[in-house]
């Protein structure tokens, strides 16, 4: 653990989390959609994969949290976007919805 991180631990109380990650998780899993459902109790975000010219597309992931997670999920990634964008300039957004299926600006081709 980061020197850094161990004295914010530290901070908190002393109680130390050790989270694993299997290398089959730390490969992670490619998404470029995701759709987002909730109920009073719970929020379900799945994770899909959508290819060019392929009119069907699959859930890689699902995760269920709760509403609190949610708005603490919300602020986190607000606050990764704004480091990155420090970085590396201004994220570019296309206000216009996919169209499904997607075909990624390309031609498509047959083989």
């Amino acid at each position: 653990m980061d020197p850094k991180d161990e004295k914010k631990a530290n901070k908190q109380g002393g109680n130390q989390l050790n989270i694993e990650l299997s290398e089959e998780t730390a490969e992670g899993i490619y998404s470029n959609l995701a759709m987002i459902a909730h109920s009073s109790s719970e929020f379900v975000i799945d994770f899909i994969r959508l290819m060019p010219g392929v009119p069907k597309a699959k859930v890689k992931s699902r995760i269920v949290i709760t509403p609190e997670h949610a708005k603490r999920l919300l602020k986190a990634l607000e606050d990764n976007v704004n480091k990155f964008e420090k970085t590396y300039g201004d994220i570019k957004s296309v206000d216009e919805t996919p169209k499904f299926p997607m075909n990624f600006g390309g031609t498509m081709g047959e083989a």
